[in-house]
């Protein structure tokens, strides 16, 4: 009787022991496919060109219909822009050149994302060419300045595609370099800093003298920033800047510009797209008046006392989807191997329990 019941013991931890280990099994193949399935999304998250969403009233496209002087125009351009039949030419690769390109209808979306197909090239070689192109969401539009052709003291956003380095003290990042800056007015972007001492975040990014056209994604959505570049032309993006607690208006115009000064390029914008998001807001959300927002962002801290990164962006803002998925890893890595010590653990427990049997 008291070997039937050592036996039905010992079938009974076997089974337990199957059991628990099948169960683990489970969950480590579970939560490998939801990594998998994060980092999808993570490549997926700019939307791949719905047409359904393209708003055509903020998008600038060949042959470019709709640009000009007119009434019924819903793009006006400024000084040395060219407008032909496949680009918009900011500026040509002469010296001391402005030009612009805005959008004549006010933007009423709360979530949004914008792509910016464009080309930046010339004649100069490395370091002897300038200035670069300025991607805007402003409450002003068509003012002419000293920042890649348009006016210092902003109210909105900038996304600046920067191709001459300014601050040779800053040899701690590549140019070309992407950086975005939001302002209230208050604040001024410092051409000898390269814009350093207001930027939000930013990637070198080789976007100039390529054989293809180059890429550009901003997205606003739910009080987040993300911009996304691809500069291969292999229809993948890289994530460049990602920030959250950002506040933008609605009501505001998008728009385009460049300048060169004693160094030049061609800055030519091949087209403008612009998506509406499907976002749900709550209630509260809802009922805000948008238009009233103050463009601002959240930091912690002011982002000229924060720290660049290797990857040109501010510690301490918000996680990344990478940091999100490494995040995740480093916590089922810490699971695997509580569960192997717990399984270890258990095993030589039942080879000491059946000693005394």
């Amino acid at each position: 009787m008291a070997v039937e019941t050592r036996k039905t013991v010992k079938s009974v931890c076997s089974r337990h022991y199957s059991n628990k280990m099948t169960n683990f099994s489970t969950f480590l193949r579970t939560a490998m496919l939801y990594l998998i399935l994060r980092t999808s999304f993570v490549h997926c998250d700019i939307t791949d060109g719905n047409q359904e969403h393209l708003k055509r009233e903020h998008s600038l496209m060949k042959p470019y219909h709709g640009v000009g002087s007119s009434s019924s125009s819903q793009w006006d351009f400024w000084g040395s822009t060219l407008v032909t039949s496949s680009y918009v030419r900011l500026t040509p690769d002469d010296r001391s050149k402005q030009g612009s390109i805005w959008n004549t209808v006010p933007v009423h979306l709360k979530d949004w994302e914008m792509h910016v197909q464009y080309k930046i090239h010339g004649s100069g070689k490395k370091n002897l060419h300038g200035d670069g192109i300025a991607i805007w969401y402003t409450k002003e539009r068509l003012h002419p300045g000293p920042v890649f052709g348009n006016q210092d003291h902003f109210v909105g956003l900038a996304i600046f595609l920067d191709t001459f380095r300014n601050d040779l003290h800053g040899m701690d990042r590549t140019f070309p370099y992407i950086s975005a800056m939001v302002s209230n007015g208050s604040v001024g972007y410092d051409h000898g800093k390269d814009g350093r001492s207001a930027e939000l975040g930013g990637c070198p990014a080789e976007i100039r003298n390529k054989d293809h056209e180059t890429y550009l994604a901003i997205r606003y959505s739910k009080g987040r920033l993300t911009v996304m570049v691809d500069v291969e032309d292999k229809n993948e993006w890289k994530e460049c800047i990602d920030i959250g607690g950002v506040s933008l208006p609605t009501g505001y115009y998008f728009g385009a510009s460049a300048a060169t000064g004693d160094l030049s390029d061609n800055h030519d914008i091949i087209s403008m797209k612009m998506y509406q998001l499907m976002v749900e807001h709550t209630a509260e959300e809802e009922s805000q008046d948008w238009t009233k927002i103050e463009p601002s962002v959240n930091l912690l801290k002011s982002p000229k006392d924060n720290i660049d990164d290797p990857t040109g962006n501010f510690r301490g803002t918000a996680l990344t989807g990478w940091k999100v998925f490494l995040l995740l890893l480093c916590s089922l890595l810490g699971i695997v191997v509580c569960a192997v010590v717990g399984a270890v653990v258990f095993q030589k427990r039942q080879e000491r329990n059946k000693r005394f049997y």
